[in-house]
């Protein structure tokens, strides 16, 4: 049997002698497509090549690409785990042509392959081919039919309409018909009993696709015609576990060697096997899965957060987190632990795994450690949604889309705890929640694009300003976009000096004008190889001659000092903290520069101010600038320069050198280092587990900085009325001790008071005493009362009050209460919170919340002293 290693070797080994250039995987997460946040398909780092906006290096290429299917209308993630074959993370082996050969060698060799390389048996496999549609006006792909019959009967030859064989970039763009290659893994029996032919696309788990060959002829355009490419493309996707999965012999493509390392190993962690249990086999599935997504998307610079990409890699490490909580009841971090396994695992594939091993390790670790705690919480807003609906045994569909949303339950494992305590959920309530949240992402991110108007047909843009920041330059073209209720203007150059952002480092702003007319450019990106100059004016009263395009040189001077300043602190970083230190992204603004790395400590005072004077020396010692050019990607490693995880790079790169400070950098610099003037931390905190930020400023930022100290130094000078701040404020610390030792003093005799009259008030409901009364008393206070209180036996204490116009309550149970009638005060505060707008939570014994709306107050304490909750 073929290792999983020696499968992929076979399929690159292959292509190469039909004299393809091996190529390496793009990172998995995309820089300058505002379209994708990730690599989902092997096709995306060629996109620039289908577009016509780059030109091929080579006209036949293959690969491994890592792919991640977890956003947009190619989202696997709740089918993963569930079958045998979806996965969020995956390889995706292709070949591309570009411009070259077409459907004869790609279909003859896709056949090759399969049945003289890998051994396939010939009479397991189908292909489809497209059927046509009338709307576009294409017809069957006659050519594919005819070139298939070179290899398989015409009844294995399948036509399917543009759902299943006709494949698109988007909504316009590059695209064309396509031929899918299916294998039957039935045994000979169920294959005798039902043809194969019959449950080709019917997502059935034996019968699946395994190769899909892209034919790009056409462009789709924004009127929803298709226009006929004069370069016709190959784009080859081949799912590689899916592959291993037929070469291997296995009913899944987690009984594969890709999978099962990691699945043995969470056996050990979980004290139990894979395979005897459907439910918890889901949840080995998952984590096998997820662990992958997240680690090399880690690898590629995207750590989990809060927003966009990091918000999805987030959830993704949560579903398997929740999966290992609920099914296999692992309630401690574990994920971390299996890093090392895929490490060793794509040691000679994907390296970026085994360099920053430690990093992934760490930023996993505190994420499981973190989601537990809010877990625990989920799980008792779930005990706490049962006792509020025992009259209808139904979970409302907003509560289970809470529970989704707020603390990453699945619906399924809301169904299963609600099947558990003889329960429902609203189903359909909970679709309707979900279909809310989509469309309110949908609307705040809604981008519509226009159809570009074109001026002239060369399609490709050149960036020549590093040095002359004006020049004459032909407009290309141009295309209204409108993004939340705000229309601007794309245009697009033949050549251009303004600098689009990318590297960090923000775009340019300027002007662009005719002899007439003036445009001001408010920024510069990049979108699929394009150079996009962004203005909120209309460019269409433009003439058509050379328009003269200007960067605001002043702003470029200040990007130029930070940029530089940043290559100078990375370097300083690794001489003072250690070479471990790896950049993890950067901001180069006009007013300040940010720069996330690795580190898994806090930097102390006299870290940070070394820090500081290192880069100020290099600045000091004016170090001329020294740029290389076209370099390739080995030699510019060999001379020392440092390439970033998760960044991709061409076979030539760019250089930039202050002395020992030696980048990969496409950015604009400094031509000596005494330009950048000085340096200065203005913060240093924590981004996530294992990266660290400082935030700094240089020259003019550096100067505002300490005008702003300044004015507010004397600000405090003249509310002190001394000169002598320091002694002032020590003096007024002193006073405010002193007041407070005294205030508490009258606390505590007040308290002794009220306590009293608490004491005496108390009233019994079922046998139990209550104590329960709004008091005007700070919190701190409060607090004490409440445990003093709850000494008393058979006691129940809640106090309720007013703090800066916000509504508090705190509820307190004597120990006979937790121990014998099992009261828990965390469960009460939170269903009575409700009437407060609000939340808490605590321990059994003692617990607190707080809220927005007073007038609920009333009604808590009502509720307490009613003791319906008893």
């Amino acid at each position: 049997m073929k290792t999983s290693e020696e499968i992929r070797e076979a399929f690159l080994n292959f292509f190469e002698s039909k004299a393809h250039k091996v190529v390496k995987s793009a990172p998995i997460v995309l820089k300058d497509d505002p379209s994708l946040m990730f690599v989902n398909a092997g096709m995306n780092p060629f996109k620039d090549i289908f577009l016509n906006t780059q030109k091929p290096k080579y006209p036949r290429v293959t690969n491994t690409q890592k792919c991640l299917r977890v956003s947009g209308k190619h989202n696997d993630i709740e089918e993963v785990g569930v079958d045998g074959y979806h996965h969020t993370l995956f390889e995706m082996l292709g070949n591309w042509s570009f411009g070259d050969y077409f459907k004869k060698e790609s279909i003859d060799w896709a056949w090759e392959l399969l049945t003289k390389v890998y051994n396939i048996d010939s009479d397991r496999l189908y292909v489809t081919v497209f059927k046509g549609d009338q709307n576009d006006g294409t017809g069957l792909d006659t050519q594919a039919v005819e070139l298939w019959k070179n290899h398989v009967q015409a009844n294995r030859i399948l036509a399917f309409d543009k759902k299943d064989n006709f494949w698109e970039m988007g909504e316009s763009g590059p695209c064309g018909p396509c031929s899918e290659i299916h294998i039957d893994l039935r045994s000979n029996a169920q294959r005798n009993q039902i043809d194969g032919a019959t449950l080709v696309n019917k997502d059935h788990e034996q019968v699946i696709e395994i190769w899909n060959l892209v034919f790009i002829e056409f462009e789709r355009l924004k009127s929803g015609k298709l226009a006929e490419l004069p370069n016709k493309h190959i784009d080859t996707g081949m799912g590689f576990e899916r592959l291993v999965r037929v070469l291997q012999n296995k009913s899944s493509n987690y009984d594969t060697d890709i999978f099962m390392p990691i699945i043995r190993a969470i056996e050990g962690i979980a004290s139990c096997s894979y395979g005897s249990d459907p439910q918890k086999d889901i949840a080995f599935r998952v984590i096998a899965d997820h662990v992958r997504a997240v680690s090399f998307s880690i690898a590629d610079g995207q750590l989990p957060s809060n927003t966009s990409a990091g918000y999805v890699i987030r959830r993704i490490l949560r579903r398997a987190i929740r999966y290992a909580y609920s099914y296999l009841n692992i309630k401690r971090p574990f994920i971390f632990s299996l890093v090392n396994i895929l490490c060793n695992q794509f040691k000679d594939v994907f390296t970026e795994l085994q360099d920053q091993k430690e990093l992934i390790q760490r930023v996993i670790e505190q994420e499981e450690t973190q989601f537990l705690v809010t877990l625990e919480k989920g799980v008792m807003h779930f005990d706490q949604s049962i006792s509020r609906h025992k009259q209808t045994s139904i979970i409302p569909g907003e509560e289970a889309f809470l529970l989704y949303d707020t603390y990453g339950f699945p619906i399924d494992l809301t169904q299963l705890m609600a099947k558990e305590n003889g329960f429902k959920v609203d189903l359909d309530g909970f679709a309707k929640a979900l279909e809310k949240q989509k469309q309110r992402s949908k609307a705040a991110s809604k981008v519509v694009e226009g159809e570009w108007v074109i001026l002239d047909a060369q399609t490709q843009s050149a960036f020549v300003g590093y040095q002359n920041l004006e020049l004459n330059a032909r407009l290309l073209r141009y295309r209204e976009v409108e993004a939340k209720e705000q229309k601007q203007y794309h245009l697009v150059y033949d050549k251009t000096p303004f600098y689009a952002t990318s590297g960090g480092q923000i775009g340019d702003k300027g002007i662009i004008s005719d002899k007439e007319n003036t445009l001001s450019i408010v920024d510069t990106i990049k979108e699929n190889g394009l150079i996009l100059h962004i203005s909120n004016q209309d460019p269409s009263h433009l003439s058509t001659q050379a328009h003269t395009l200007k960067v605001d040189n002043a702003s470029r001077h200040l990007l130029k000092k930070n940029h530089s300043a940043t290559h100078l602190l990375h370097l300083a970083l690794r001489e003072i903290l250690g070479t471990h230190v790896t950049q993890k992204g950067s901001l180069v603004s006009h007013e300040y520069l940010r720069f996330d790395f690795s580190h898994f400590s806090k930097l102390s005072t006299q870290e940070i101010s070394q820090i500081e004077q290192r880069v100020n020396q290099l600045i000091l010692r004016g170090t001329a600038l020294c740029v290389h050019q076209n370099m390739s990607i080995d030699e510019a490693k060999k001379m020392g320069a440092m390439a970033l995880f998760g960044e991709k790079y061409g076979d030539k790169v760019r250089v930039v050198q202050f002395g020992e400070s030696i980048e990969l950098c496409g950015g604009t610099h400094v031509e000596n280092t005494a330009e950048i003037g000085g340096f200065k931390i203005v913060s240093e905190s924590a981004v996530a587990a294992g990266i660290r930020r400082i935030e700094a400023a240089t020259s003019f930022g550096i100067l505002d900085r300490y005008s702003k100290i300044s004015q507010e130094f004397d600000h405090v000078k003249k509310v002190l009325k001394t000169k002598k701040v320091s002694s002032a404020i020590e003096t007024l610390l002193a006073e405010k001790k002193a007041l407070e030792q005294k205030l508490e003093g009258f606390y505590k005799q007040q308290l002794t008071q009220i306590q009293s009259q608490l004491t005496d008030s108390k009233t019994q409901v079922q046998g139990i005493d209550l104590i329960c009364q709004k008091v005007e008393i700070p919190k701190k206070q409060a607090k004490q009362l409440v445990f003093d209180l709850k000494k008393a036996s058979n006691t129940a204490v809640l106090l309720a009050l007013e703090d800066k116009q916000k509504p508090s309550f705190f509820i307190g149970f004597s120990d006979d209460l937790i121990q014998e009638k099992q009261h828990n005060a965390s469960e009460l505060v939170k269903n009575l919170s409700e009437f407060i707008k609000g939340s808490g939570g605590g321990a059994p014994g003692f617990a607190s919340a707080g809220g927005a709306n007073l007038n609920g107050l009333a009604e808590v304490i009502k509720v307490f002293q009613s003791g319906t909750w008893i």
